[in-house]
């Protein structure tokens, strides 16, 4: 019996200092919440928005990735967003997307005063606008440096979701260098991930790190239902500054340009190229008139390194250039035909939004067979109106190695393993002379847009 209790009396003494060494072991953010909050403001964009164009705005939308509007106040009139003063005399950093297309701007600090505030610059590539207010001695946010963030690392977010002003969450780094879909031009921010509760007016924010510095400034969720699902994504504070500094000076932004469109690859695609594993950004298009054109880069190209940082992944290359000024010289180190190659490049600006946007720039492009495809021959006229130079028409998929990676009918296949392909009957007789059961590239042309891919050739 009195073991038994001399049992229960040490089980509750453990309960008890675990439960201590934890509460000890969680931040407070008390102190840091009263020294950071005063520098956030609330941001309210007059806009004056067409009922027929918020719908067509509604059904545009990412299905997943959204950036936090205060939507209960469209069709017409302000919509909320968050920001934070960078500097005393009165310079605020937001998001684009929450000043975009706004009439007035007002801007409510932590005393509970509305100043008015002028747009100094804005880039949407990197959905950030700087702003000023007529005022001095204001209270300034503390700017850190979010190259020092690691995962798993405590964070905390100051804003006005749902126009309930300076709300705060908490959470912690959950990955760092994310790309986000929806770009297809190439995504110029590397997101820091977090599981911090963002919602709909929280835009533009600061995210502080426990020393009380901003490290970034959220931006966009990702969500099923328009509210917070336990992702949310910032725009790192060491590109957020950059844009900064660019704004004060010209108003706007200039990146580097290479002039490549880019995909990853996968296993297969890497044996093909001769890689021991997937790795680098692999060039399927070149742009007419680019500096990639200039240094004579070619499609198949593989970009491993870019001034001796290392490419893995291919989302990696976009940021790395997008960060460098136009004219700038740059080593690339590429994979081409199995050899390692250096290409120097001199990069060019990025092009203005009409050519950014534009999905129809291509590069000059191009019976059954052991890829289970039926193909034929392109006629001029083909070749113009699918805006290749060369190539073969898929006109059947039967069950084989083709239908396996999904090439589908009206498929134009430009290259096989690095060769262009001109014709029917070079196509049949680069087939035979490729072994059976080793991944081979084929590049092909899909609704305007270059891809590759990698199959395994039956016997």
């Amino acid at each position: 019996m009195k073991y038994k209790i001399v049992k229960k009396v040490l089980a509750g003494s453990i309960l008890l200092c675990l439960s201590h060494s934890l509460s000890a072991a969680l931040p407070q953010f008390t102190d840091l919440v009263k020294q950071a909050s005063p520098a956030v403001v609330n941001i309210t964009a007059s806009k004056e928005v067409p009922v027929e164009d918020n719908a067509r705005e509604s059904e545009e939308m990412p299905e997943f990735f959204r950036r936090f509007f205060d939507e209960r106040q469209r069709p017409r009139g302000p919509s909320a967003g968050s920001g934070f003063i960078i500097s005393g005399d009165g310079y605020i950093l937001t998001n684009y997307h929450v000043i975009d297309g706004a009439n007035e701007i007002s801007v409510a600090l932590s005393d509970r005063r509305e100043l008015t505030a002028s747009i100094v610059g804005k880039d949407e590539l990197s959905d950030l606008a700087l702003l000023k207010i007529d005022s001095k001695d204001l209270p300034a946010a503390k700017i850190g440096s979010s190259k020092q963030l690691e995962v798993g690392e405590w964070v905390l977010a100051i804003g006005s979701p749902f126009g309930f002003e300076l709300s705060v969450t908490a959470g912690i780094v959950s990955a760092k260098g994310r790309s986000l879909p929806g770009n297809s031009f190439g995504n110029y921010v590397p997101f820091i991930q977090t599981d911090v509760a963002i919602n709909p007016g929280n835009s533009g924010g600061p995210l502080f790190n426990m020393d009380g510095e901003v490290v970034g400034i959220n931006s966009q969720i990702f969500t099923r239902s328009g509210g917070f699902m336990g992702l949310s994504f910032a725009i790192p504070m060491d590109v957020a500054m950059e844009v900064v500094n660019q704004l004060r000076e010209h108003g706007k932004v200039s990146r580097g340009w290479l002039g490549v469109g880019i995909q990853s690859l996968n296993q297969d695609l890497a044996e093909s190229f001769g890689l021991d594993r997937p790795r680098g950004a692999l060039v399927r298009r070149i742009f007419p008139n680019s500096p990639a054109e200039e240094a004579k880069l070619e499609v198949g190209d593989i970009i491993i390194e870019l001034n001796g940082s290392n490419i893995d992944l291919s989302s990696d290359l976009p940021h790395i250039v997008g960060r460098l000024r136009v004219d700038t010289e740059v080593a690339l180190v590429i994979i081409r035909d199995k050899k390692r190659k250096v290409v120097d490049v001199v990069l060019g600006s990025l092009p203005e939004e009409s050519l950014r946007n534009s999905s129809r720039i291509s590069p000059d492009l191009p019976e059954t067979n052991r890829m289970g495809l039926e193909v034929e021959d392109l006629e001029s006229q083909d070749k113009k109106q699918l805006g290749v130079s060369r190539g073969i028409l898929v006109t059947r998929v039967m069950q084989g190695p083709a239908k396996d990676e999904n090439i589908r009918k009206g498929d134009v296949i430009t290259h096989i393993n690095g060769e262009w392909v001109d014709s029917k009957q070079n196509f049949d007789s680069l087939l035979e002379s490729l072994p059976s059961g080793v991944a081979i590239s084929v590049r092909l042309v899909r609704n305007s847009q270059p891809l590759f891919i990698a199959l395994k050739l039956d016997n």
